[in-house]
């Protein structure tokens, strides 16, 4: 007598069932089941909450954003400054290739409005200034020889000696003497500077689109010659006066000039290349970029020398420059018709539209009278379809409405039990559209969630076809 075979484990067998069934269930088709609910408040809500929908889509997204647009950002931009102009101070006339640093004519220049001259400067020892730490002193014990301050004028010798004026003592260093607090002449060269001139020239280039344009309109009868900037009537004479860029700071001119600062000139180019050229145009805007409220840190300066020799001793004239620095900044972004991101958009909002479906999907499943109705018409429980016995001509008279549908044989009874399988398979979904009433209604024992709509599938489906 054989041997009997050894059966699998339960857990493999069960495993097996489990893996079997999310394959069958990976090849389903599902539905979704649509219901009209005859409520006006819900309605309400629902085309309202696609209107606000349409609405953003339609003016936000496509007319502000201009998203059906392909678009980019940051084009490469060169920028040419000249500042023209002549001032003077208490001492001398000021000329253009005095005042302005650095004369390249970049996209950042300053141009010198005030300044403290320490003139005759020469290697030598002297007092250090009282502005430095440690620099005050009563006797040589309080000096150090050979130290040095990162942040003073030179090297220690050891000795407290006499300060420039006054009765007090610092520690004597050797190095630039005298040093810049000591001698230092202030100069104002800001009287004439309003009336500066300041040609930018700029032109820009989006390699996308292939698209280059200028700030500055071809003309050949001299026309840059004689005019300045005017929004409305010479857009495309970028000749800026000094004083018009500050007052459009929004800056004192006498004040700045006095403790410098920084002015940004914010070139903008958004370009609709949908249109003509000629309506893609520069626009200018001014602001003040350095924190003028901060004490510490407001203002603009900087120091720079000029050297000489005075009988054969290396000699200079140490300059502390305040003045008003501009910076020539360019940004912009061109957009122009594209078919992809107009239908990733159009998609978009065709989606986004279904939010007001889920909302009130939501409101109706949870906030209204009669939500156990609404919920059982709306999600049906269907037999387990089983196999039929009958040949194909038989289903396929079912299928086109020839043959009377078979009885379903779910029970209402969970205790009910079967004699023998059905033959035909029960309805496996409920009609394609069905008309729920509003909550007023009263509720039959038809609708009890253990049955699923029998009488509707009788009445909306005669022909049977929802055996598909």
């Amino acid at each position: 007598m054989a041997a009997a075979e050894p059966k699998p484990p339960a857990g493999a067998a069960a495993a097996g069932r489990l893996a079997r069934g999310c394959w069958s269930a990976f090849w389903d088709y599902e539905t979704p089941k649509v219901i009209v609910v005859k409520n006006r408040r819900l309605g309400v809500v629902y085309r309202s909450v696609q209107l606000l929908i349409l609405l953003y889509f339609v003016w936000y997204v496509f007319i502000v954003q201009k998203s059906y647009q392909d678009s980019e950002t940051g084009p490469e931009s060169s920028v040419i400054t000249k500042v023209k102009g002549i001032t003077f101070s208490e001492r001398k006339v000021w000329d253009v290739e005095e005042y302005v640093k650095p004369p390249e004519g970049g996209s950042v220049f300053s141009i010198i409005t005030r300044i403290e001259v320490t003139p005759s400067q020469t290697l030598g020892t002297c007092p250090e200034s009282v502005r430095v730490s440690n620099a005050s002193c009563d006797t040589d014990e309080d000096c150090v020889a050979e130290q040095l301050d990162m942040l003073g004028s030179g090297l220690r010798t050891g000795r407290c000696v006499p300060y420039y004026q006054g009765s007090a003592k610092t520690c004597e260093v050797w190095g630039w003497c005298p040093v810049e607090d000591g001698a230092s002449v202030s100069q104002f060269l800001g009287k004439m500077a309003p009336n500066f001139t300041i040609l930018i020239k700029n032109s820009i280039h989006y390699p996308k689109f292939q698209f280059s344009k200028g700030n500055i309109e071809h003309r050949k009868d001299g026309y840059l010659r004689r005019c300045t900037f005017d929004e409305v009537s010479d857009p495309y004479c970028p000749i800026f006066k000094l004083g018009f860029i500050v007052e459009q700071a929004g800056e004192n001119f006498t004040e700045l000039a006095h403790t410098g600062g920084v002015i940004g000139v914010i070139i903008n180019w958004d370009c609709d290349l949908d249109l003509s050229a000629s309506k893609c145009n520069p626009k200018y805007s001014f602001r003040r970029l350095d924190p003028k409220h901060v004490p510490a840190s407001s203002g603009y300066n900087f120091r720079f020398a000029k050297y000489y020799k005075v009988n054969g001793s290396a000699t200079r004239t140490l300059i502390k420059a305040y003045g008003i620095r501009i910076d020539v900044i360019v940004h912009g972004q061109a957009g122009k018709f594209s078919l992809i991101p107009t239908i990733i958009n159009l998609a978009t909002a065709l989606t986004s539209i279904g939010v007001g479906s889920f909302l009130c999907d939501w409101i109706l499943l949870t906030f209204m009278n009669k939500n156990k109705v609404y919920s059982h018409k709306k999600f049906d429980k269907v037999c387990k379809p089983r196999r039929s016995s009958g040949s194909w001509p038989v289903t396929l008279a079912l299928v086109l409405g020839q043959a009377p549908p078979p009885p379903c044989p779910c029970s209402a009874d969970p205790g009910q039990s079967l004699a023998a399988p059905p033959p035909w398979p029960c309805p496996a979904s409920a009609p394609s559209e069905q008309m729920a009433d509003a909550p007023e209604q009263t509720v039959g024992p038809e609708l009890c969630a253990s049955e699923p709509s029998r009488q509707d599938s009788t009445l909306t489906d005669p022909r049977g076809l929802a055996q598909l």
